[in-house]
């Protein structure tokens, strides 16, 4: 059972586990957002339900699942409504967030300053405290996701927390690889990248996230695991990988840190990187891939997407807006070019 199945990591997880053979349920409240070759495998389920409903979730997990995988617990009160029912499951997973984590003087990821982790971030190291707060605002987020782990975690139940870092995949609602394929697409040869490209934020493909949830089936526990790619690209690479998978190469321009990160920002351009620590989930077995293998998979969703007319959706996301303003970038690197010729 799948809560929350039709979402970006729900349904990377409905594709491993079908194709593993398990019979699958997914809750959800659009049928018409789950993928065509999910939706008509054997063994699928589509229930029309909703997450923060009691008796809704006794309906639907009924006598209960071998696994249950919460996509969408956000907040303690969410965690408190579906624990009841985990209690007849073998196994069960939480999808929680790397934004939980704080450096040492209390930045995570959300904040205004960027942290600095230590290298690379355990579970064990220190969060946000809990919190009943706004989950949608850039501090109540991690707050309420500890919150939530805490009840689960609590409750002498096997259930897995799983910290992943910035998801990606098809139907991503925000591929923030778009950033770098846009260029591409647009023919744009150089690029500018601030911190010179080393700036990183750990990336996790839904896809390895559903790998892990078949390992942890496998395992129950109660635990906290991280997850995300196995090699923790910094922004340069995961230009140079977007650029490849589209048959165009960036000519790079590397910016040094005292220029302001106005130009050549980009969506990892953390520094030092985030980097997750994924040594107790290969412990277990699990096996995951690298950035650059996983990612083809929502770039051909985007390449078709583009075909088909439909990514100016991400294009009118101010979320893009700083990323895409070719005029600043072009200001800033003609400004680059006549100050070397004058030197």
């Amino acid at each position: 059972m799948i809560l929350g199945g039709t979402g970006l990591i729900g349904r990377a997880v409905a594709a491993r586990l079908l194709a593993a053979g398990w019979r699958v349920d997914a809750t959800g409240r659009d049928a018409a957002h789950v993928p065509d070759d999910v939706a008509e495998a054997s063994g699928f389920t589509f229930v029309n339900s909703d997450r923060g409903d009691a008796r809704a979730l006794r309906a639907v997990i009924g006598d209960g699942a071998e696994l249950i995988v919460d996509c969408l617990a956000f907040t303690e009160a969410d965690a408190l409504t579906v624990a009841p029912f985990l209690a007849d499951a073998d196994a069960s997973v939480m999808i929680s967030s790397k934004a939980v984590y704080v450096d040492e003087f209390g930045n995570h990821g959300n904040s205004a300053t960027k942290p600095v982790f230590p290298l690379p971030i355990r579970e064990t190291d220190a969060t946000v405290a809990p919190g009943r707060g706004d989950p949608t605002t850039r501090d109540g987020y991690g707050a309420n996701k500890i919150a939530a782990e805490n009840v689960l975690l609590d409750s002498g139940l096997p259930v897995t927390v799983l910290r992943a870092g910035k998801v990606h995949g098809p139907g991503a609602a925000r591929p923030r690889e778009w950033v770098f394929l846009k260029r591409a697409l647009d023919d744009r040869e150089q690029l500018a990248l601030a911190h010179g490209g080393r700036g990183g934020d750990h990336t996790t493909a839904a896809a390895n996230i559903a790998s892990l949830v078949e390992v942890v089936a496998k395992h129950p526990a109660a635990r906290i695991l991280n997850v995300g790619d196995t090699d923790a690209p910094t922004g340069r690479q995961i230009a140079e990988a977007v650029a490849a998978h589209a048959g165009h190469r960036f000519e790079f321009e590397l910016l040094e840190d005292d220029v302001d990160p106005q130009y050549g920002a980009h969506p990892w351009d953390v520094v030092p990187p985030a980097v997750l620590d994924l040594s107790a989930a290969q412990a277990l077995g699990w096996q995951g891939k690298t950035f650059a293998l996983a990612v083809g998979a929502e770039l051909d969703w985007l390449l078709r997407e583009h075909e088909l007319g439909r990514t100016a959706r991400f294009d009118d996301d101010p979320f893009f807006a700083p990323f895409l303003d070719y005029r600043v970038e072009d200001a800033y690197l003609l400004l680059r070019s006549l100050s070397r010729e004058t030197i």
